[in-house]
């Protein structure tokens, strides 16, 4: 099928060796993010949501594509009205039930707004793939083989370039068509995924203690850059994560048509139907997770995870089909969100409770409110006085 043959094509270019080298953006965008939330650190709530939105879309646009949108900067950009614009248009027609019919969509100003959207959307990325490639042309193979010991770090167009299918290169069209979806699935779903990570650290101090102490046994100081072997050591902030993806994940329905004829309670299901997984619900079952409202990370030990039938957790769907990003998501929530710990304590906001609604991707109608307030983290080296000492003469000389 066309899908296992993309499938087959684009596994590889989640290689680790090619997402260790994408650490670099993680670090510079949420060094972003960070300076942008000391302007709203002073204790009172806000939400957080359109923060983490333009964070991840600088990342995504950046692996994706190998450029920067400056999303977080120029928020106003016509790019980047264009991806809002586009993620409002999505949800709006799924939900409604005339807008599904294209004869009744097609009339509709939305349908207008979509094809302008589009428009400069597909504009930025073709014109990105025609730079990309004529760079090909001059320089000869300058891609070098993910294998190699080379620190160059590839965007995924750049990876889709080398790429064959069925023994012929990709198209500009079919180019286009995977960095789009690539950038469409992979910014909006961990921007969900950051927001609702950050309000359950705000709502459970013990935890963000917690989490916080193992940053403070793996970095030096707060402004020390993010390595992949950092992000290797963060077990208990993956926990925690992986925790406030079972109460929020990001995609809470997803449905999979049958291949063949399944039984089923005694029936048979036939070939061809739809199904549909409610992943937000099973995720809150008493007979799967004990207490399911309680944020436990607990829940994620080895042990733990060895008492549960392994499809009981799906925030990135499951089997063949799973979501092929979810390394990288993960890499990207836990470089992002230890950023954030190491700078700023988390607060919850007075009186706030999420009100979620259905949407592709989970979102809360009135936001994800937190409080922030400048965190004085402690470094694993801090403690000690001829490091202290160094560090002190080092900023003197150096005017830091």
């Amino acid at each position: 099928s066309k899908w296992r043959k993309s499938r087959k094509m684009l596994t590889p270019t989640f290689h680790f060796q090619i997402l260790e080298k994408y650490i670099d953006v993680y670090n510079s965008c949420s060094c972003i993010l960070v300076d942008k939330l000391y302007k709203k650190a002073n204790g009172e709530k806000f939400n957080v949501y359109p923060d983490v939105t333009l964070c991840t879309l600088d990342v995504i646009c950046e692996t994706a594509m190998g450029t920067s949108v400056n999303a977080q900067k120029h928020s106003n950009s016509e790019y980047v009205k264009s991806v809002q614009i586009m993620n409002e248009i999505i949800r709006t027609r799924l939900f409604s039930p005339f807008k599904r019919f294209n004869c009744i969509y097609y009339l509709t100003g939305d349908y207008r707004a979509e094809k302008r959207a589009l428009k400069t959307i597909h504009g930025y990325t073709t014109s990105v793939i025609e730079k990309r490639k004529k760079e090909l042309e001059e320089n000869g193979n300058y891609i070098i083989d993910c294998n190699s010991n080379s620190k160059k770090r590839l965007a995924f167009l750049d990876l889709l370039l080398q790429c064959e299918l069925d023994e012929k290169p990709l198209t500009n069209e079919q180019i286009r068509e995977e960095v789009d979806t690539f950038m469409f699935e992979g910014h909006d779903t961990t921007a969900s995924a950051m927001a609702f990570s950050l309000y359950c650290l705000a709502e459970n101090s013990h935890v963000q203690d917690l989490a916080v102490k193992e940053l403070s046994e793996i970095f030096a100081s707060k402004d020390e850059q993010i390595l992949y072997t950092h992000l290797q050591q963060m077990r208990y902030l993956e926990k925690v994560i992986k925790e406030a993806l079972r109460l929020y994940p990001s995609v809470p329905i997803f449905g999979r048509q049958l291949q063949e004829d399944a039984e089923f309670d005694g029936g048979i299901i036939p070939k061809g139907v739809t199904l549909t997984t409610f992943a937000y619900g099973m995720h809150r079952d008493p007979k799967l997770y004990p207490d399911p409202e309680k944020f436990d990370p607990e829940r994620f030990t080895l042990e733990n995870q060895s008492t549960r039938n392994p499809f009981a957790y799906v925030p990135f769907s499951a089997g063949p089909r799973n979501c092929i990003g979810q390394r990288f998501a993960m890499l990207e929530l836990k470089a992002v969100i230890s950023n954030v710990l190491r700078h700023f304590e988390i607060l919850p906001a007075d009186g706030y409770k999420p009100i979620l609604i259905p949407n592709v991707v989970l979102k809360s109608l009135n936001g994800v409110e937190i409080c922030l307030k400048e965190r004085h983290f402690r470094g694993k080296c801090e403690g000690n006085e001829e490091w202290t000492s160094s560090l002190r003469l080092f900023k003197a000389e150096f005017k830091v």
